[in-house]
């Protein structure tokens, strides 16, 4: 092992895992990128395009290497950065992205194909040949994509969602954020103080600073426990907040059980929604490289994560003990690694570094006005090559750290399109005054990187952020700290002939920049797609100014003029399972139960989900062993007897006022103002480009009242452009609009029985043809005094009404119903055996109201009136859809057993099967009992004069083809004669 002395790991709490299979020793308090390092691993992944062997480069979240996939089965978590993942007993964690053996990856042949795979190769390659896009190019691209793997099982574990307000959210939890959640506090403000690590402290507990003489954790442990003690704070460690939205909402991420062996029993992750007045960005700064030859060996990391690794972790970064570390850097900061590493006995080859007449820190060697140009070792690295004044020499060494200055990290600054701005002095970018409302980035985040700097950037921050709410903070006593000097150099890259890495994650390298300018790609946002640069999990963290740095040179521009892409959420990877909070399985979304749904528990029924709706699917009886069986004696039940079906998911909309005919005119293309009071039309309404959107009925009860209903799938949204067109477009008309969806539960009697079975149940209502004729409405009362509201309506062809009472005695309703139809063959029947229905009758439902299709096609052309105006009529004239061809016909198999799929296409008999002879398509499709045959609906090119010809329905996703006779839509009862009986 490469362990080190000291470090704020627990040695007495020692904790094995494995690495591809292999078992290892870490201890409490260990990260597993930490804990590889202690025992030697250098080696922990392959890059993504090319394959090439990589290994831990930071020691945050930031990391684009060390990406790998822990537990096993169900619980497998790809794409999950060793450096954060927190160390327990028995974690399996397993490297991903290659094919055969980590050290020896088949794939890594892509390396020696790297002429071929040059920046922007993916658009210039896949546009040609066309042929090869289905059968080569995108099943290959398919197969690359991504890095681990999805186990595909479903997520066995629970996750939870959650709302919290404060006064001041403190993002980080860093010298600054304490020292701003600690003023805070201190004024009795409501605090949330939220940081990614398990440990708070940030980078106090990667540095060897002193805080009143004494190691900075000791403050950090002080802060802490006051901080918990305080019952307006609340701390939240593993806690990610990875998005800025409006009105001063944050989302979160708490890994709440990530760092148990089993997270079962308990939630796992929790989604936070955080409403905060005001905000601080105490996010810190993440380190940049220097892009130099083959720069991307294991052993070579950034100069601040090994620092991290010697102090907190106690973990060297070599894979033996004893090998000696070199450090490159361009400025002050390199030499605190070298001193930190000599410290805890780690020997140091010495310090390269690229400004001239440098004298060392402390007892190492400097090589003034060096570069590193060289490194060999493919699974670990062993030996670098320095220049200097033309004079190279190759020195052995076991790691290499890189320092080329810290980013402060603007991510969230620049959430609201916050342009972040460069500071020359920094050599950085620094959050912009356009950021989002109400944060106010501290410390390091702002280029207050400096300890002193960060712990005063953070108090004064939170006084003037608590100012702007009414809050009075005082300043609180710091520590004694002072800042350790940090000049740098603008040194940003060492030019080279063999590759120099920029971006890690996806194998961008100067090279890849340089061919980008070269082929006019030079603003930033197109950098960014044909180099792919920043375009993964870390968007950019180590290599975005490295990039903008290469460009700005051969464009002959400043880095700022050059500019730089605006970040967007989520800051890092948030997992699909959180971001449903838990709705997973029956509680994916809100469930809406009819009134009669736990009748039709009771009897057995299949639910199927409707949007958010249950509905009966069918209702099996005992010896029914297939669910064709029950959907067709369902059906032969309505057309011989009398069938029951919960409609009550239909929209319902009750529209009043005076201008309530005249509004209904204007939204229904057909019209609507010259309806009887006590009768029911059919409507269809359009777009506003003239394709139809959702048909319905429209019922008048009374001179200003009328009651619309709609698809169950457009409930809400014809309500909700009903209210957009009395609110803006007719505001001055006296309508008054109200969805009654919910309130009244609504039944189908449906059947040659059916009126008999109502006469039963009604109070003295007269229901003869005579009375009460097909398209009739009422008002009237049902079993000795309930209101209701009848309709006769059929959606199956039969004679048919539905019955509407309030919600709460729907579920009563429906037993009543069967009680007393019982003699009469009382039948409930589902969705399915509704389905068979209107297919057998030609009615259109959502399948042929599918957002293409229009009136016209549907032979309902007529009813888009020329009388009037409404929305979609005059589009729905333009020429375009006026000389539309292809109209709903019904089809029938010539083999009647044969099944013609929903989906599939329709050709002329015997010609080539290709989209340029397409003649339509298959709309609906479903067994017949009553003529014992399969029978479909589908649109078809001059379908209305095709009748009797027979054409070819082809479903090339299961290479099959059928023949199939063009027919009427109507299958059963085509004079309509059944309804109006």
């Amino acid at each position: 092992m490469t362990r080190l002395s000291g470090g704020l790991i627990d040695r007495k709490a020692p904790l094995g895992f494995t690495f591809n299979g292999k078992t290892y020793q870490g201890f409490q308090g260990d990260t597993l990128a930490s804990a590889l390092l202690a025992n030697g691993v250098q080696l922990v992944g392959r890059s993504f395009k090319y394959h090439r062997p990589r290994g831990i480069f930071t020691a945050g979240s930031e990391e684009p290497n060390a990406l790998v996939t822990l537990r096993s089965g169900a619980r497998a978590e790809p794409n999950t950065r060793a450096t954060v993942a927190e160390l327990f007993a028995g974690l399996e964690a397993r490297s991903q992205n290659h094919i055969g053996p980590l050290e020896h990856d088949l794939m890594a042949v892509n390396d020696l194909l790297s002429p071929f795979f040059a920046a922007g190769f993916y658009y210039k390659t896949f546009m040609w040949p066309r042929a090869f896009w289905e059968r080569l190019y995108e099943p290959a691209i398919r197969r690359a994509a991504g890095l681990g793997a999805l186990s595909t099982q479903p997520d066995p574990d629970t996750y939870d969602k959650g709302f919290l307000h404060c006064d001041l959210l403190v993002i980080g939890g860093g010298a600054a954020g304490l020292s701003a959640a600690l003023t805070a506090a201190r004024a009795e403000a409501e605090v949330i103080l939220a940081d990614e690590d398990f440990r708070f402290g940030g980078r106090l507990l990667a540095e060897s600073d002193l805080l009143d003489g004494a190691p900075a954790t000791d403050w950090v442990d002080q802060t802490c426990a006051e901080l918990a003690a305080m019952p307006n704070v609340r701390l939240m460690p593993r806690t990610t907040v990875f998005g800025t939205y409006d009105h001063g909402i944050f989302g979160a991420v708490e890994r709440v059980a990530d760092h148990l062996p089993d997270p079962a029993g308990q939630v796992r992750q929790t989604l936070w929604r955080i409403t905060a007045k005001r905000s601080v960005l105490a996010a810190g700064a993440i380190e940049r490289h220097i892009p130099f030859a083959d720069n991307d060996r294991p052993g070579i990391m950034l100069a601040g994560a090994m620092r991290a690794y010697a102090n907190r972790w106690a973990a060297a970064p070599v894979r033996k003990s004893g090998d000696p570390v070199a450090i490159f850097t361009n400025g002050d900061d390199g030499h605190r690694t070298a001193l930190d590493l000599l410290a805890k006995g780690v020997p140091v080859l010495g310090v390269i570094d690229t400004r001239p007449d440098v004298a060392a820190f402390g007892a190492y060697q400097v090589f003034s006005a060096g570069t590193v140009t060289g490194t060999k070792g493919r699974h670990g690295l062993t030996a670098i090559e320095i220049t200097r004044n033309g004079q190279s020499s190759w020195h052995n060494v076991g790691a290499l750290g890189v320092a080329g200055g810290w980013n402060p990290n603007v991510h969230l600054a620049s959430h609201h399109r916050g342009r972040p701005v460069w500071d020359n002095d920094l050599l950085a970018f620094v959050p912009g005054a356009d950021g989002p409302k109400g944060l106010f980035p501290a410390g390091a985040a702002r280029g207050k990187g400096g300890t002193l700097a960060a712990l005063t950037d953070g108090m004064e921050m939170a006084i003037s952020a608590l100012s702007g709410i009414g809050i009075s903070a005082s300043s609180i006593a710091l520590p004694e700290t002072s800042d350790t000097p940090a000049k740098q150099s603008a040194y940003w890259y060492v030019p080279a002939k063999k590759r120099a890495w920029v971006d890690f994650q996806n194998d961008v390298t100067v090279k890849d920049i340089t061919l980008s300018h070269t082929e006019n790609m030079r603003s930033v946002e197109h950098l960014k797609r044909w180099t792919t640069l920043g375009m993964a999990t870390d968007q950019g963290k180590t290599s975005n100014i490295s990039a903008l740095a290469v460009m700005a040179d051969l464009t002959g521009t400043t880095i700022p003029e050059t500019g730089t892409t605006i970040f967007r959420p989520p800051y890092t990877g948030v997992s699909l399972s959180v971001l449903g909070g838990g709705d997973t399985g029956q509680h994916f979304r809100p469930r809406r139960l009819t009134p009669t749904h736990h009748w039709a528990t009771a009897q057995g029924a299949e639910f199927t989900e409707v949007g958010q709706w249950m509905r009966a699917s069918y209702f099996p009886r005992a010896g029914e062993t297939h669910w064709r069986q029950s959907v067709d004696r369902e059906v032969l039940a309505v057309r011989r007897d009398v069938g029951l079906c919960d409609v009550t998911t239909l929209g319902k909309i009750d529209v009043q006022g005076a201008d309530a005919a005249e509004f209904l005119n204007r939204m229904y293309a057909n019209m609507m103002g010259t309806l009887k009071v006590g009768m029911v039309r059919y409507g269809l309404m359009l777009r506003e480009d003239g394709h139809l959107y959702d048909d319905g009925t429209c019922a008048r009860l009374g001179a200003d009242h009328f009651v619309v209903t709609t698809t169950t799938a457009n409930a809400g949204a014809v309500y909700r452009n009903l209210e957009f067109a009395h609110q803006c477009l007719w505001p001055e008309l006296d309508v008054q609009l109200i969805s009654t969806t919910d309130a009244w539960a609504q039944i189908a009697v449906a059947g040659p029985k059916s009126r008999a079975l109502l006469q039963r149940i009604v109070d003295g209502f007269d229901l003869s043809n005579e009375a009460f004729p097909f398209m009739a409405c009422a008002e009237l009362t049902i079993c000795g005094g309930l209101r209701a509201r009848l309709f006769r309506i059929s959606f199956s062809g039969e004679l048919a009404y539905e019955i509407a009472v309030p919600a709460r005695y729907g579920h009563t309703l429906m037993e009543r119903l069967m009680q007393v139809g019982a003699d009469l063959g009382a039948t409930p029947y589902g969705t399915e055996a509704l389905a068979v229905l209107r297919i057998e009758k030609g009615h259109a439902a959502g399948a042929e109201l599918n957002g293409q299709t229009t009136a016209l096609m549907l032979g309902l052309g007529k009813m888009v009136s020329t009388k009037k105006d409404s929305i979609g009529a005059v589009m729905s004239r333009r020429e375009g859809l006026a000389q539309e061809r292809r109209r709903l016909v019904g089809l029938m198999p010539v083999e009647p057993q044969a099944q013609i799929p929903a989906g599939s296409h329709l050709f002329t008999k015997g010609a080539a099967q290709n989209m340029d002879t397409d003649q339509g398509w298959v709309t609906s499709s479903c067994y017949s009992p009553h003529l014992n045959s399969y029978i479909a609906l589908g649109f078809l090119e001059n379908g209305d004069t095709r009748m009797g010809e027979v054409i070819t329905a082809a479903n090339p996703l299961e290479g099959q083809s059928f023949e199939a006779k063009v027919v009427p839509t109507h299958f059963v009862d085509p004079e309509g004669g059944r309804l109006r009986d």
